[in-house]
């Protein structure tokens, strides 16, 4: 669908707001259809990608600030996602065994086993709706990276 059409709306200052507006609206959309798929696994965005962190780092355990450092959305309350995370038993939370001022956390069996479902399910809802060839991918990596250089 066109972004004119989506928004109803053909006035944009120029290309470059439009653009803007339009990867507002494609990441709106797409973070819409990811938080379909992942409600069937009782699970919210960040919840996911609180897991894929741990994930990544598997089999070391993580500590909140290096999780928060790595979210997608900086403004997330990472403590708070981990407690309903650690209530599903998806994730446990121990003491540092080198300092036991910190509290570390690991994916638990069940945390990894919904993380590789929940993943198999959002690639194949993706792969049905992204249609992009790997040069035209690359190509809005690039554009997208250029965009955010004035990230701090």
């Amino acid at each position: 669908m066109k972004l004119e059409q989506a928004i109803q709306s053909t006035n944009f200052k120029n290309e470059n707001h439009k653009a803007v507006l339009n990867v507002l609206y494609t990441a709106w959309w797409l973070k819409t259809m990811m938080s379909r798929e992942l409600k069937q696994f009782g699970l919210t965005h960040e919840q996911y990608n609180v897991l894929r962190i741990l994930k990544g780092k598997s089999p070391e355990e993580m500590c909140v600030k290096d999780i928060a450092g790595r979210m997608i959305e900086k403004s997330s309350n990472v403590p708070r996602i981990i407690d309903r995370l650690v209530l599903k038993k998806l994730v446990k939370r121990t003491t540092d065994a080198n300092d036991k001022r910190h509290t570390v956390m690991a994916l638990t069996a069940a945390g990894l086993n919904i993380l590789e479902l929940s993943t198999q399910r959002i690639n194949s809802v993706f792969d049905q709706h992204v249609k992009l060839n790997e040069n035209d991918a690359a190509k809005l990596n690039e554009l997208l990276e250029i965009i955010r250089q004035q990230e701090s």
